[in-house]
C-alpha cells in the first residue's frame, strides 16, 4: 500500500461521474486543492490542503463504500506526493485555461459537423471559430470562444458527457494554440466572426466531415437529440435524463396540493421550487387554501419539479404535485412575481446548477456564508426545525460552506423553505439539498 499522501487516487470513475461530483465525495474531509480527472483510464488524482485530510478521507471509506450516481468507485492513496501541471498534461496540451478547447468524440455513431458542435457549445459563451478534422485519437475539434471563462465553463459542464443519447461522448482539454486559423465556412470548419469566407477552395468537391454521409441524425426536436439548451442539461444528467423526465414537456404550470395553509406561503413555494427551475410566478388558490399554482420558466424545469416533489412532506403535509391544465398565471393583485427575481438560481450557469436536482434528502447544503460563522451559530439558525444528527463547516475556493444533516428529509425540507435567502451574520445565505448520505469529522 502506498504511503500516506495528500493525493488520492480514485479509481473506476465512469463518464456520467463529474467533477462536482468528487468534490462532492471528499469535501466533508478538508480543503480540496486539486482535481485531475483521467477520463481515458476511468480514473482521477484528488488533492487534498493535507496529508491529515486525506488519511482522514481514507479511513472513513475503507469502513463505508463510496458510491457516485449508483457506480462504486474505489480510493487510495497515489504514489504522487504533489500533483503538477505536467500530470495533467497530455500532448502538451492539458489544465491550463486557454479560451481554445480540444474536443476529442468517442463512441462515435452519428455524424458530427460543426453546426452540432455549435449548437452544444454555444449555451456556455460566444463561439468565434471551430475546425473539425481526423486523428488517430479519433474525430476531433478545435473550439475558440471570445472568453477564456466561456471555455472554461464549457469544459466543466460537459466533460465526459454525451452529444446523442448513449454514443458521441465528449472529452475535453485546454488547447496550448492562441488563435485558429480557418479558411473556409462549411460543415468541416467555420468562422462566426466572418460569414464571408468561400465554403470551399475553388474546384474542390464538397466532402463528408465523418464516416459514411448517408447516417441519419437525429432530428432536432426528437427526445434523441439534446438541443443547444437541452445538450448542457442532459450532461448534467450523466447524458440522459433522469428516469420519467422526458424532456419534450411543454407545460409550465404546475399544480401543487395537499399543503399546509397555515404555514405555506408563496415564498416558502419559491424556495422549495426554484431548486428545480427559476420561477415566473406563484399564486395560492384562495378558494382552494391548500392548492397553488407555481409557473415555472419551462416545461422541462415544471418537469423536474413534479418528478423531484411529488410525494414530498412539507409542514406534515405529502405534497401532490401534478401539471396544471392552465398555461401560465395570468398577472394580478393575487399572484407574486419572481421573474426578475436575484434569487432565481438558473439566470447563470444552468447546466450547473440542474446536476444537483434531486428529491428532498436529510441533508441540506449551506453557501455565501459569512466568513467568521460558526458551526453554533448555523446549529442556532436552523435548530428550530427540528433535530440536526451532525454538521460540517468547511471552505472551497476560499468561501465558507456548510453541511447539515437532520433526523428526517421532512425536517431538512423545512428548514430549506423557511431559511433559504435569510439573514445569518449580515449574508443573505443559500440552502439546497446535499445527495452526500453523512459527514465526518477529519481525525485530529
Amino acid at each position: 500500500m502506498a504511503e500516506p499522501s495528500k493525493v488520492v487516487h480514485v479509481r473506476n470513475v465512469g463518464h456520467e461521474i463529474s467533477e462536482n461530483d468528487l468534490l462532492q465525495l471528499f469535501q466533508p474531509f478538508g480543503v480540496i486543492t486539486k482535481l485531475v480527472m483521467l477520463r481515458a483510464k476511468n480514473q482521477a488524482l484528488l488533492q487534498m490542503q493535507d496529508v491529515p485530510s486525506a488519511i482522514a478521507a481514507l479511513q472513513y471509506y475503507a469502513n463505508v463504500q463510496p458510491s457516485i450516481r449508483g457506480r462504486n468507485v474505489y480510493v487510495q492513496f497515489s504514489s504522487h506526493q504533489e500533483l503538477t501541471t505536467m500530470d495533467q498534461n497530455t500532448q502538451g496540451r492539458g489544465d491550463e485555461p486557454n479560451r481554445i478547447l480540444l474536443v476529442t468524440i468517442h463512441h462515435m455513431l452519428y455524424p458530427i459537423t460543426v453546426e452540432v458542435l455549435h449548437q452544444v457549445f454555444s449555451p456556455h459563451g460566444f463561439v468565434e471559430k471551430i475546425v473539425t478534422f481526423q486523428k488517430s485519437a479519433g474525430f476531433q475539434a478545435l473550439i475558440q470562444y471570445q472568453l477564456r471563462q466561456s471555455a472554461v465553463l464549457a469544459r466543466t459542464s460537459l466533460q465526459g458527457r454525451n452529444i446523442y443519447d448513449g454514443c458521441c461522448q465528449l472529452d475535453i482539454q485546454f488547447s496550448n494554440l492562441d488563435e485558429l486559423q480557418v479558411n473556409y465556412n462549411n460543415d468541416r470548419s467555420r468562422d462566426f466572426t466572418n460569414p464571408n469566407l468561400p465554403s470551399e477552395q475553388k474546384g474542390r468537391s464538397s466532402q463528408s466531415g465523418y464516416g459514411d454521409a448517408a447516417v441519419p441524425f437525429p432530428q432536432v426536436g426528437t427526445t434523441q437529440f439534446m438541443m443547444a439548451n437541452a445538450a448542457a442539461i442532459a450532461a448534467a444528467f450523466g447524458g440522459g435524463l433522469p428516469p420519467g423526465v422526458t424532456g419534450t414537456n411543454e407545460r409550465c404550470t404546475v399544480l401543487v396540493s395537499n399543503l399546509n395553509p397555515d404555514r405555506i406561503d408563496e415564498d416558502k413555494l419559491f424556495n422549495l421550487f426554484s431548486l428545480y427551475g427559476n420561477i415566473i410566478r406563484i399564486k395560492l388558490l384562495r378558494n382552494k387554501p391548500d392548492h397553488a399554482l407555481v409557473q415555472m420558466g419551462d416545461g422541462f424545469q415544471a418537469e423536474l419539479a413534479v418528478h423531484f416533489l411529488k410525494g414530498a412532506i412539507l409542514f406534515g403535509k405529502r405534497l401532490e404535485v401534478n401539471f396544471s391544465k392552465h398555461p401560465n398565471i395570468t398577472q394580478g393583485a393575487d399572484t407574486h412575481e419572481y421573474i426578475n427575481s436575484n434569487l432565481n438560481r438558473f439566470n447563470r450557469n444552468a447546466a450547473k446548477n440542474y446536476r444537483y436536482c434531486c428529491s428532498p434528502t436529510k441533508m441540506i447544503h449551506l453557501s455565501t456564508l459569512p466568513q467568521d460563522v460558526t458551526e453554533e451559530e448555523i446549529v442556532s439558525h436552523l435548530e428550530e426545525h427540528g433535530t440536526i444528527v451532525n454538521t460540517k463547516l468547511f471552505e472551497m475556493n476560499g468561501k465558507k460552506q456548510a453541511l447539515v444533516m437532520f433526523e428526517t428529509e421532512e425536517q431538512a425540507t423545512e428548514a430549506l423553505v423557511c431559511k433559504h435567502a435569510s439573514s445569518l451574520g449580515g449574508s443573505i445565505i443559500r440552502i439546497s439539498f446535499s445527495q452526500l448520505q453523512s459527514i465526518r469529522e477529519n481525525s485530529q
